[in-house]
């Protein structure tokens, strides 16, 4: 198994059709230990139902909106002596208004700031908070999409959080590579997830993009979670500050 004995932090599931429970999912099966997170009250049992699954006892709120919430994290491990091989950050969110029509029209200062707040710098903000208790060769993870780097319609702002969120990835490899930490990122095709609900014509998305791929099908969150696991084993040691493509090859048309 190439996860056994390592523990993994896992920031972002919302029901098991999540693209952090498939990650989840794969990394349980490869052996890890998961610790898991949920933002708030309402997601609770959801996240509550899914450590079951994976026979973990670690289950805790974190807002990564919050410093004091990303500050009870670190308490809790430190209380826990909870030592990270991994962390993944699936966390993103734009106002629903603004992923759908023009781009300049529908942006407003607001929800520019929070875009990226919640889906690329809460990235660092998680690490920062998780440093003290990241073991040597730990791996670093977070979820792209291609509107990070081509203009996809209705992505609009998610976009624009995406390309700095991939920025963050590459200074965050750069710097803590002399820890021997790695920093990487999956740039997924589109998923039927709670998230991605939020997009105007999502489905109409995925029957084109199902169309265009060279694979002429859409991404699971399975295939997504074996990346991970592999990004996330020592057979990955090598790799570091990149964005590894699971899209069933959309990105190459």
């Amino acid at each position: 198994m190439l996860l056994e004995n390592k523990t993994i932090l896992i920031v972002g599931i919302a029901s098991n059709r999540s693209i952090a429970y498939g990650i989840a999912d794969s990394m349980h099966k490869h052996g890890a230990n998961l610790v898991l997170t949920y933002q708030n009250e309402k997601l609770q049992p959801r996240v509550v139902k899914a450590a079951e699954s994976f026979n973990t006892d670690h289950v805790l709120e974190c807002d990564l909106s919050s410093d004091q919430s990303l500050a009870k994290l670190a308490n809790y491990l430190k209380e826990q002596s909870i030592q990270l091989d991994g962390i993944v950050h699936a966390a993103a969110y734009a106002p629903g208004e603004m992923l759908e029509g023009s781009f300049v029209d529908n942006t407003s200062r607001e929800g520019f700031a929070l875009a990226h707040d919640i889906s690329s710098y809460s990235f660092t903000a998680l690490v920062r908070a998780c440093r003290e208790h990241l073991n040597a060769e730990a791996s670093l993870l977070t979820l792209s999409y291609i509107g990070a780097v081509k203009a996809i319609r209705n992505y609009n702002v998610m976009g624009v959080a995406k390309a700095s969120l991939e920025a963050t990835v590459r200074y965050m490899a750069s710097d803590l590579g002399e820890s021997s930490i790695r920093v990487n990122a999956i740039s997924a095709g589109p998923i039927r997830t709670l998230a991605a609900s939020g997009i105007k014509d999502f489905k109409t998305m995925l029957d084109e993009n199902a169309k265009i791929t060279p694979l002429k099908r859409n991404t699971t969150i399975n295939e997504v979670g074996d990346t991970a696991t592999f990004l996330a084993s020592s057979m990955a040691s090598g790799i570091t500050g990149s964005v590894i493509y699971v899209d069933s090859g959309y990105h190459i048309t």
